[in-house]
């Protein structure tokens, strides 16, 4: 077996990119201080088409060498907006009928292997602080909790990683609803 070199790859350009049909999935950023965990956000969402990506509190905003790092140019690809005030873009996204998923430990949080997206309907999925999580004032106004199971020793995963996890679950859940 042959690895394949970048231009192999059949990727899409930049152009190409932003013309091409996005992933039903935006993705909130609340109050995440690693910028290599920005960088690496931008980068999985570039690989899923992802909508949009919104960048509240104090996470930082492109250009900055530390996101440009582990993004690798996708934020050049991928749509972001910044907003001081998560709750703000949580109740934009609400009032078009986005459905708010709050990745977290809460009660009654639903498991993601049993999250069953629907057709036809645009999800926002919240990433909380490293440390704090998902601030409670958000948790509360989600239409769901989504609490990616966990086995081990440690009660959580990095930002990141969180990412990657849930939003390959749920585009690949999307995509099967389609064939």
């Amino acid at each position: 077996m042959r690895k394949l070199k970048n231009d192999e790859l059949d990727r899409l350009d930049i152009s190409e990119f932003k013309l091409a049909e996005k992933s039903p999935i935006i993705i909130v950023l609340d109050n995440i201080r690693s910028l290599n965990n920005i960088g690496s956000v931008f980068r999985t969402s570039d690989a899923f088409l992802i909508e949009k990506i919104y960048l509240c509190g104090i996470t930082a905003k492109p250009p900055h060498n530390d996101i440009r790092k582990t993004a690798l140019g996708s934020t050049e690809t991928v749509d972001w907006e910044y907003f001081e005030n998560t709750l703000d873009v949580i109740n934009n996204l609400k009032s078009e009928d986005v459905q708010i998923c709050s990745i977290e430990q809460a009660e009654n949080a639903t498991m993601l292997n049993d999250f069953a997206p629907q057709p036809n309907t645009k999800y926002a999925f919240v990433f909380g602080n490293e440390v704090k999580g998902v601030d409670q004032n958000v948790v509360d106004v989600c239409d769901v909790v989504i609490e990616i199971p966990q086995y081990g020793t440690k009660h959580s995963l990095n930002i990141s990683v969180s990412a990657g996890v849930v939003v390959w679950d749920v585009f690949t859940k999307i995509k099967s609803l389609k064939s």
